[in-house]
C-alpha cells in the first residue's frame, strides 16, 4: 500500500489532501518538526537521503518531490480523474502549473521568509523580493480570473500543487491585492476532502 510520510505543517499536507480527494487507500506515518528549530526529525532521512517531506513509498518506489508525487499518484491511482488528457493543450497547461509552483512561484516566498529573519540587515533585499512577489502573485491572480480552477472545469493536480503558494502568500499577508487567488484559496480550503486532510494530518497553521 502507498505510504505518505507526513511532516506536520509542511508541503506534505497537499499530498494528504490529494489522497483524500481521490479516495486512494494509503497509510500515513507521522513526523513532527523540532519545536525549537522547526526542522524535520532525522528519522525522515532513513526514508529519503534529503530528509524532507513530502515523501511517499509505494512498493519499491520512493518519491520525494511534491510535483513528482502529485503526478505519480494521479497517473497511477486517479483512474483518469484530476488531470487533462495527455497530449491535449489543457494537459500542457496543467503540466506547467505542476512545475511552476515549486520551480518559480515559491522562490520569492521563501526568500521573503528567510530575509525577514535578518530584520534590518535584510532590508536592502526586500524591494527586489516584493517586486518578484508582485510579479508572480499577479500572474497567478490573472490566471484565475473568471475561473474556479487552474485548468479545466474541475479540480486537478494543478490546484493541489498550487495550494501551498496561496497558503504561503496568505501567511505573509500578501493576498489582499489578489482577489482571484484569495477567493480560489478559500474555495480549496472549504472542500470536504481538504477538511478531512487537516483532521487526519493534524493542526495545519497554513489553513487558518
Amino acid at each position: 500500500m502507498l505510504t505518505l510520510h507526513h511532516l506536520n505543517d509542511s508541503r506534505s499536507q497537499r499530498i494528504l489532501w490529494l489522497l483524500e480527494e481521490l479516495g486512494t487507500p494509503y497509510e500515513m506515518k507521522r513526523y513532527q518538526r523540532d519545536a525549537a528549530t522547526r526542522l524535520a526529525p532525522p528519522e525522515l532521512a532513513a526514508i529519503h537521503p534529503l530528509g524532507k517531506s513530502p515523501v511517499i513509498t509505494d512498493g519499491d518506489i520512493t518519491i520525494a518531490e511534491s510535483g513528482a508525487i502529485v503526478d505519480y499518484i494521479i497517473r497511477k491511482y486517479g483512474k483518469g480523474a484530476m488531470m487533462p488528457a495527455p497530449g491535449s493543450a489543457e494537459y500542457e497547461a496543467y503540466n506547467e502549473w505542476l512545475h511552476y509552483s515549486e520551480g518559480s512561484a515559491m522562490l520569492p516566498l521563501m526568500l521573503n521568509l528567510y530575509v525577514s529573519r535578518l530584520k534590518e540587515a535584510g532590508a536592502p533585499l526586500h524591494p527586489r523580493i516584493d517586486s518578484e512577489l508582485a510579479n508572480h502573485l499577479g500572474y497567478v491572480d490573472r490566471a484565475l480570473k473568471d475561473r474556479d480552477f487552474f485548468v479545466g472545469p474541475s479540480l486537478s493536480g494543478a490546484d493541489i500543487q498550487m495550494s501551498f503558494v496561496g497558503e504561503m502568500a496568505k501567511v505573509f499577508d500578501k493576498l489582499a491585492p489578489y482577489p482571484n487567488l484569495a477567493a480560489w484559496l478559500t474555495r480549496m480550503h472549504a472542500r470536504p476532502a481538504f477538511q478531512r486532510s487537516v483532521e487526519k494530518g493534524g493542526a495545519y497553521r497554513f489553513a487558518k
